[in-house]
């Protein structure tokens, strides 16, 4: 029962850590369709922080369904439920002060919405990596969209499950005409992070 809970106040605060990082952490969640390359460019811009002095840790989609969320399935209340799980994971790495970049699908707007209101103002950045599907389709790394047209695959985002695609991104990333190199650095001049 929650009400037999009491909140903990931990004895070092964000603010505290802001202060003595030089900067805050920030959630910066990477959105789009499979194959637009979410990881590729969470992880190249993981790297950039690590190396400019900055804590930082990718949740990357199919790694968290390895293991905390292993038990969901891909069902729209499933969905919802992952995206609500990883939400609470990157507030805390947020609260510990580190950069927590997601690369999840998340294609329900509503569900986005949810996890940007878990955190203050500005600590919620959605960057939209946008690639039309023929794109994603003709990248297809993983062989899921040729198993999702051959019905193998149920509820594939983009196929036989809606996408939404965000309103207002703080960033829109084109990783269909730009290099990873370039939304990297893209990413680093919109969030005003210092190379230098």
């Amino acid at each position: 029962m929650t009400s037999n809970l009491t909140w903990h106040e931990a004895a070092i605060s964000k603010e505290e850590r802001t202060t003595r990082n030089g900067y805050e952490g920030k959630i910066i969640w990477f959105t789009g369709l499979s194959a637009s390359g979410k990881s590729t460019i969470a992880n190249a811009f993981s790297r950039r922080l690590f190396e400019l002095k900055k804590d930082v840790y990718v949740l990357d989609g199919d790694n968290i369904r390895q293991g905390l969320n292993k038990d969901l399935g891909f069902g729209d209340e499933a969905r919802k439920e992952n995206i609500r799980r990883i939400g609470e994971v990157a507030k805390l790495l947020i609260d510990s002060g580190q950069y927590a970049l997601t690369a999840f699908i998340s294609p329900f707007r509503e569900d986005r919405q949810i996890v940007r209101d878990l955190v203050n103002e500005g600590e919620f950045i959605e960057v939209f990596v946008k690639c039309s599907i023929e794109a994603c389709e003709a990248r297809d790394p993983k062989g899921l969209y040729k198993k999702a047209r051959n019905n193998e695959i149920p509820h594939f985002t983009g196929i036989s499950s809606p996408y939404e695609e965000p309103t207002e991104p703080e960033v829109v990333l084109d990783s269909e005409n730009f290099t990873v190199e370039q939304c990297v650095e893209r990413l680093l001049k919109e969030l005003n992070i210092k190379t230098h």
